[in-house]
């Protein structure tokens, strides 16, 4: 019994060794020849095999697209997730959370730029991620809100605007960012980007709108009692 549990196992393992190998595969020629430009002949050359041999693990081109697609979108949410769990914790103030999950966001698209261009744009024509793939996208936007409904419980952020608007505006901003890094400085990193050095600024201007501003106090009103005044209270006192 043992033996015949043992034995699809390890197929299924090395199906799934395969599929991985063939997405890397993948991934490096779309860096090099652009994402809509992505060959299956030339997946199956650089893995030595026949092309129809890629039909038993992906039955098409957008079912490739569609599998690096679920990979990337799994990649930032769960790195989202253990950054967002710490932010929460840890940050004292709008500007140090949204300047943290900023970066590491922005980061990670300027070093997965195949991975940027899948989620965030629309490369390939006729092609949409299936439900499945797109499901860690989704949790990624709702994640995204409870980090922005927890900033209005801390009165970081204004009340007087849903959580999601909130973070629909600071998406457009971030996706900004990251397309003009991309666009106009493809081979620089996070670190020393021309584009991506804006991002405190862009962080202090979010919260400058988006803020919760602690009114100013009024200045005391000065005395005009006079001393003559203050000494008949104190003769005839009431």
């Amino acid at each position: 019994m043992a033996e015949s549990v043992a034995i699809p196992d390890r197929r299924q393992r090395r199906r799934q060794e395969s599929i991985e190998e063939i997405l890397d595969v993948a991934l490096e020629l779309m860096a090099e020849q652009g994402v809509a430009g992505l060959s299956l002949g030339e997946v199956a050359r650089q893995l030595g095999i026949r092309p129809p041999s890629l039909y038993v693990y992906f039955a098409s081109k957008n079912a490739l697209y569609d599998a690096a697609f679920a990979r990337g979108a799994k990649e930032i949410y769960d790195l989202y997730l253990d950054a967002s769990q710490q932010v929460i914790a840890t940050a004292q103030s709008a500007d140090e959370a949204l300047l943290r999950m900023g970066s590491i966001f922005i980061r990670w698209a300027i070093d997965h730029p195949v991975y940027a261009q899948l989620l965030f744009w629309r490369p390939v024509p006729g092609f949409e991620p299936t439900p499945e793939a797109y499901q860690p996208a989704v949790a990624l936007m709702e994640l995204g809100a409870e980090l922005f409904a927890a900033m209005q419980d801390r009165r970081w952020l204004r009340s007087d605007v849903a959580a999601d608007d909130l973070l629909r505006d600071w998406t457009i901003v971030i996706s900004g960012i990251i397309s003009q890094q991309l666009s106009n400085e493809p081979e620089v990193d996070f670190t020393s980007g021309r584009f991506t050095a804006a991002l405190p600024s862009i962080v202090t201007m979010y919260v400058a709108a988006n803020g919760v501003t602690t009114p100013a106090r009024k200045p005391a009103r000065k005395s005009t009692t006079t001393s003559a005044t203050k000494e008949s209270r104190r003769a005839h006192p009431r």
